[in-house]
């Protein structure tokens, strides 16, 4: 059901890449709610991925963009603004990498060449991206700008290694550009906390289908799935969401609450009494 939240509203989304990208979700719900969007992502994604026939099959532009790279999201803002004929009112983060994860290098033998990768992709980019956009003047006032962290951000989570440093890192960056940004030109800066979700990224971590289990068992509401968080990031896109700012808004279901559930012990005595009868 749409609700034209997003009428005559236009955006840059980045980080689509396939069917199980956030992103991809959220690029699908902006169209549903009558938004114009550009997509992009690096020269690889595209190749990688499905975007381009995504972008084909709805006539949306598509710019390649490397979001840690300064002069291309120069490019990428000068080239959407005049695609729009005006300046941007949204954009979507949801840029993440880990080499480190890739290569399961754990938290306690990092290579840190790999690190400042991790952070700059993950986190970093993300301040360049509201940077550029501020001295290029390229957000309408109002304006809504939304990354996707996730609660290892504030909780020590097995085998999430330094991403959650780089959620940690995102998270301040949101508030302390928040603040510059609102004072000086009412534009909102939040990132949303998402359940763990099945996305190609994250099916790369360790253990990542009993992590989407526990978490499901400890959220009183079950995990948040990809489209309800892009029903979520519309909300922040439109003006009903206008002075919310500065905040790191968690969409897990509960589990950010929790401290142990029925589910999660009733799964944990199970398990301790298989292990005794062993």
């Amino acid at each position: 059901m749409s609700y034209n939240l997003l009428r005559g509203k236009k955006g840059i989304i980045f980080g689509v890449l396939n069917e199980m990208s956030i992103a991809w979700k959220v690029a699908e719900k902006c169209l549903e709610e009558g938004a114009d969007i550009v997509l992009t992502n690096t020269e690889l994604s595209i190749r990688m991925g499905n975007v381009k026939e995504f972008a084909q099959k709805n006539n949306i532009l598509l710019i390649p963009a490397d979001a840690t790279n300064c002069d291309d999201l120069e490019r990428l803002f000068q080239e959407a603004m005049q695609h729009f004929g005006g300046k941007v009112d949204f954009i979507l983060h949801s840029v993440a990498m880990s080499l480190n994860v890739r290569k399961k290098r754990p938290y306690d033998d990092l290579d840190y060449d790999f690190m400042h990768k991790t952070l700059d992709i993950s986190a970093i980019s993300f301040h360049k991206v509201l940077q550029v956009a501020k001295k290029l003047d390229a957000i309408n006032e109002w304006g809504s700008v939304v990354a996707l962290s996730y609660v290892a951000a504030q909780r020590t989570m097995f085998e999430y290694n330094e991403m959650a440093d780089a959620k940690a890192m995102l998270e301040s960056i949101a508030r302390s550009f928040g603040y510059i940004y609102g004072r000086e030109k009412k534009i909102r800066v939040n990132t949303i906390s998402q359940s763990p979700t099945v996305t190609t990224a994250g099916s790369g971590i360790k253990g990542f289908d009993s992590l989407i289990d526990f978490a499901e068992r400890m959220s009183p509401l079950g995990n948040a799935n990809a489209e309800e968080c892009a029903n979520y990031c519309i909300t922040l896109f439109s003006d009903l969401t206008r002075k919310v700012t500065m905040q790191n808004l968690f969409h897990d279901g509960g589990f950010s609450s929790m401290g142990m559930s029925f589910r999660a012990m009733h799964q944990y005595n199970k398990s301790f009494e298989n292990e005794k009868e062993e």
